[in-house]
């Protein structure tokens, strides 16, 4: 049967009716219905997943503002801001909380806190925008395991800097940043080329913001975008080795991780504040 003209699944580019994969992207073509189907299942499990950690970002601000609000600190990234009480109770990390406090769990509980409604919305545009590009060259399990353990490294090579009190999803999505940095040169030819340059322009920007707006977290970014180089590297991308139950494991330790972490954050802010 003639092939015809299709739209690629992986970068949205046409493959000729003569191409068995894309010349953009490298994707194979779907060859049978049954691949179709697995790849349109793989993108919804990743969007859903997308939706799921925006949606525990939001849930996990709202909460911060119902235990204490802040009155702002001229900053417009604080504007609606939950308190330093507030964030402090419910998983704020850096010297202050892991020194004094010993509350390293705060590594993870820090990347869902935000210092105000600004900083949340501007946070999750860019999650928006990133982790599905994540997901379509990783898979929804490794995006989830890069935006998880990057948020963590970026936070924790923020601690050894000294930086006292830090919070933002800044270092996971930073994480994601890294990943698809080391895709781009790793995969290489029109595509990869095309991934490392434009993902580059990001880093150059989030430097050049972190040099001219204050509380910008610059020791947090740059460990996520390493972290994420080196976890890329590590469990590979799509197009070099599939999904395996490997990778889906270590995503449900994350997410038991981060249901762990977040469910005692909330449990302990609401009984030192009942108490």
């Amino acid at each position: 049967m003639t092939q015809k003209a299709m739209i690629c699944p992986r970068c949205r580019r046409l493959i000729g009716s003569t191409e068995s994969s894309c010349s953009w992207c490298g994707a194979r073509r779907p060859g049978s219905w049954w691949q179709a189907t697995a790849w349109t299942r793989n993108a919804l499990e990743g969007d859903w997943l997308v939706r799921a950690i925006i949606t525990a970002n939001v849930v996990f601000f709202i909460f911060s503002l119902i235990i204490g609000a802040g009155g702002g600190s001229g900053n417009p990234l604080s504007l609606f801001s939950p308190s330093q009480t507030s964030l402090l109770l419910l998983g704020a990390t850096g010297t202050i909380p892991i020194d004094m406090y010993h509350r390293t769990w705060t590594l993870l509980s820090a990347n869902y806190l935000h210092g105000g409604i600004l900083h949340i919305v501007f946070n999750m545009m860019a999650l928006r925008q990133i982790a599905p590009w994540v997901v379509r060259e990783y898979g929804p399990s490794r995006m989830f395991v890069i935006y998880t353990l990057g948020g963590v490294f970026g936070f924790w090579l923020s601690y050894v800097a000294g930086v006292p009190l830090t919070i933002g999803a800044s270092a996971s999505i930073c994480g994601l940043i890294g990943s698809l940095l080391y895709y781009g040169k790793s995969r290489g030819g029109a595509y990869g080329s095309a991934v490392y340059r434009e993902v580059s322009g990001w880093v150059i920007g989030l430097g050049l913001i972190g040099l001219l707006m204050p509380g910008i977290n610059n020791w947090a970014h740059a460990g996520g975008i390493v972290g994420g180089v080196v976890l890329g590297m590590l469990l590979k991308y799509e197009e070099r080795r599939p999904e395996t139950a490997v990778h889906w494991g270590l995503a449900l330790l994350c997410a038991a991780a981060t249901v762990g972490v977040l469910g005692w954050a909330v449990l302990g802010a609401v009984a030192l504040r009942l108490g």
